[in-house]
């Protein structure tokens, strides 16, 4: 005669039975949680990160700052990155033929900062296509490319740039945009943002975009023959760093400091040097540090198949020289000294 379990009624199982049951599904679970965390990829010192910036030319600040929080990443989580770019923005075949080499050194995951927002479209397929991970930086691509975009909301960036340069004109101003590389999203979306704002002020009128090529003479010479040439223009939008160091250069030989409102972009010393003196009336700064950091962190979170946002964004702030000395604006000024 067997022996029934207590209470259970004539058709239960036997004891034995039951606890070799569970014996069986706890031996299942365990071995499941083991093929889990041994499938989970490896990362470490032999993993391979490319980052792929706009520009490496070491004269621009912004990207010596995005490479500081890149290489503290690459510290924190111990995996080997290389930073690669071409010498100049405008040099989008020579990013081009960057990422076609990188694909063929089949890195684990690449960064990708797009020096053109449609022409990098058929390379960025091959990183996918050849199994690579890719988070794109600063200047994203059309969707579904990358697993994580981060960057500033620069249409957001670009409206504060907006809203200040039209609360220092007065109604009736005629304002210029300077632009840097036609096609990439970052100028794309900087200007939709001035736009956006400058149209809401039926005052307020933009007479043109200007393109220097992100090249600081080009900026430089466009702003002069704005100057000169345009004696109705009061108002100068920036939109990078390069484009608002050229156009307060012009403004400064030109002795045009106070009748010329500029409004700029970034944090480099010459700006800041040029904002202490009263030739730009305010910038636009972003968080450079933090977008080359959580950039690699990204990559990482990736590699250990892990969920990442597809959007983050790194935030903007306005600087004037009524707010430059607070604390939290000093650490966007210098984000090197102390870190952010």
């Amino acid at each position: 005669m067997s022996v029934l379990p207590r209470g259970r009624g004539r058709f239960a199982a036997p004891l034995s039975v039951l606890w070799r049951g569970l014996l069986v599904c706890a031996v299942a679970a365990g071995a499941i949680a083991v093929w889990r965390v041994l499938s989970v990829p490896t990362v470490g010192p032999n993993t391979r990160i490319v980052v792929i910036f706009k520009s490496t030319d070491p004269a621009i600040a912004f990207w010596q700052i995005v490479e500081a929080g890149v290489k503290t990443a690459a510290k924190e989580f111990d995996v080997k990155v290389t930073v690669v770019g071409p010498w100049e923005e405008k040099d989008i075949a020579g990013q081009i033929d960057l990422v076609k080499r990188v694909v063929r050194e089949r890195p684990q995951a690449v960064v990708l900062a797009a020096d053109d927002y449609n022409a990098l479209v058929p390379v960025a397929r091959r990183i996918r296509e050849a199994g690579i991970k890719l988070v794109t930086l600063d200047s994203g691509l059309p969707p579904g490319l990358s697993s994580s975009f981060i960057a500033t909301d620069n249409v957001e960036a670009g409206s504060k740039a907006g809203a200040l340069e039209a609360a220092v004109l007065p109604p009736g101003s005629k304002i210029a945009i300077l632009s840097y590389v036609r096609g990439t999203l970052t100028a794309i979306d900087r200007e939709k943002g001035v736009r956006k704002v400058l149209s809401k002020d039926a005052g307020a009128q933009v007479v043109g975009t200007w393109y220097c090529e992100d090249l600081l003479p080009e900026a430089y010479a466009i702003t002069r023959r704005l100057l000169t040439s345009e004696r109705e223009i009061t108002g100068i939008i920036a939109l990078n760093e390069v484009a608002t160091e050229g156009a307060a250069e012009a403004i400064a030989k030109l002795k045009e400091g106070g009748r010329i409102k500029l409004v700029g972009f970034d944090s480099s010393p010459i700006e800041t040097t040029y904002l202490e003196a009263g030739v730009i009336d305010g910038i636009v700064v972003q968080k450079p540090f933090n977008m080359g950091y959580l950039a690699v962190k990204t990559a990482v979170e990736l590699l250990r198949d892990e969920r990442v946002a597809a959007r983050i964004d790194t935030g903007s702030a306005v600087i004037t020289r009524q707010n430059m000395d607070e604390r939290e604006n000093q650490k966007l000024l210098f984000p090197l000294i102390g870190g952010e």
